[in-house]
């Protein structure tokens, strides 16, 4: 079955906006938040997490339909669904 894969960038209720828009999609078999295998670390061993140093969150994303022509679909809708919601959006082969 295809899967896309998706990172949003941006704050937590963008990311839940999408995915419960998603699941409105009767086509779709499965929308998954992934969880990051390797946390991401900071080169600057100095940062005291400070609130300049806290940018947006990145939550990774997978859907998954039996019909490629469903993911085309999905493509378009999660762009527009970003839009709306001030959040960026990068579509993935791998996470």
């Amino acid at each position: 079955m295809p899967i896309l894969r998706l990172r949003v960038t941006g704050n937590r209720n963008a990311a839940d906006a999408i995915i419960a828009t998603l699941n409105g999609v009767d086509e779709l078999e499965r929308v998954e938040e992934v969880d990051d295998e390797i946390p991401t670390l900071r080169d600057d061993s100095t940062s005291l997490e400070l609130p300049d140093d806290l940018g947006a969150s990145v939550y990774r994303i997978e859907v998954e339909t039996p019909h490629r022509s469903t993911l085309d679909k999905v493509h378009d809708l999660i762009e527009i669904s970003a839009r709306d919601l001030d959040a960026a959006v990068e579509f993935v082969d791998r996470f």
